[in-house]
């Protein structure tokens, strides 16, 4: 089976890069991730993106060695399966907030007797190899977004869930769910503290750790922090940062 790099890089000591892709463009897509990034994460919730746009900016990302992850619209297992099912190597699944919503999610994403995902793996045979199903439920990647008081309230029992491979702080809804500003780059003291604690309970826990930012500079620190995996930027800002070419023709 193709091997998932992002083991491979985490292994090597080095925290891994990741785009975030919301616009439904195979063009797009192949054109990101020819930039070099480690992984790219097409958004199936927040993006503008379906499952058929999915499918074909898959099989773009895989003319590249960087990773595809997917994030589902829900903790669902259709849309869980039909992600992997299209060659996802990686599934972030969003608010999960308990011990049996995470036992739920990672089920799905397993076949037996780890799980209980489906046997159909159509494209992800073509993309990992004819031994996809002996191999797979050690190589997809299983990530579980943290982004609520209650995850936090439940961390412990899910960073401990059986199955599970990583977590990833959405710093704008935790920070909203804790009363607070929603924005990526987080810089509020209490919602940094929160961070810092899911860092030190999932890496007590042995999961790795991703975070959303949406600059450099942010991402940086947070990989300097411990974070395994941080989102440098996005498909959209970087179409909007093109504002910045506007105003500097117009003087």
């Amino acid at each position: 089976m193709r091997p998932n790099r992002l083991w491979d890089i985490w292994a090597a000591g080095r925290a891994a890069s990741n785009c975030w892709l919301n616009i439904p463009s195979p063009y797009v897509a192949e054109l990101i991730a020819h930039q070099g990034w480690d992984s790219i994460t097409i958004d199936l919730q927040h993006g503008m993106i379906g499952m058929k746009d999915a499918y074909a900016m898959l099989t773009a990302i895989s003319t590249t060695d960087c990773v595809p992850l997917v994030r589902v619209p829900w903790n669902e297992p259709a849309s869980i399966m039909q992600a992997l099912d299209a060659g996802a190597y990686g599934i972030i699944a969003p608010m999960i907030n308990s011990r049996e919503e995470c036992e739920a999610f990672v089920g799905a994403c397993r076949y037996a007797p780890d799980g209980y995902r489906s046997v159909g793996p159509n494209r992800a045979v073509l993309y990992g190899g004819s031994d996809y199903l002996d191999k797979a439920n050690r190589t997809v990647l299983t990530i579980a977004m943290i982004e609520t008081v209650e995850a936090l309230a439940a961390l412990e029992e899910i960073c401990t869930t059986p199955g599970l491979d990583a977590v990833l702080v959405g710093p704008s809804d935790l920070g909203l769910s804790m009363g607070r500003e929603a924005k990526s780059n987080q810089t509020d003291p209490e919602v940094v503290k929160a961070i810092d604690h899911i860092l030190e309970i999932a890496k007590g826990a042995g999961r790795k750790t991703a975070i959303f930012n949406s600059n450099v500079d942010y991402a940086k620190q947070m990989a300097a922090k411990g974070f395994d995996l941080v989102t440098v930027a996005s498909d959209t800002g970087m179409i909007k940062s093109g504002a910045g070419l506007v105003r500097e023709m117009r003087g």
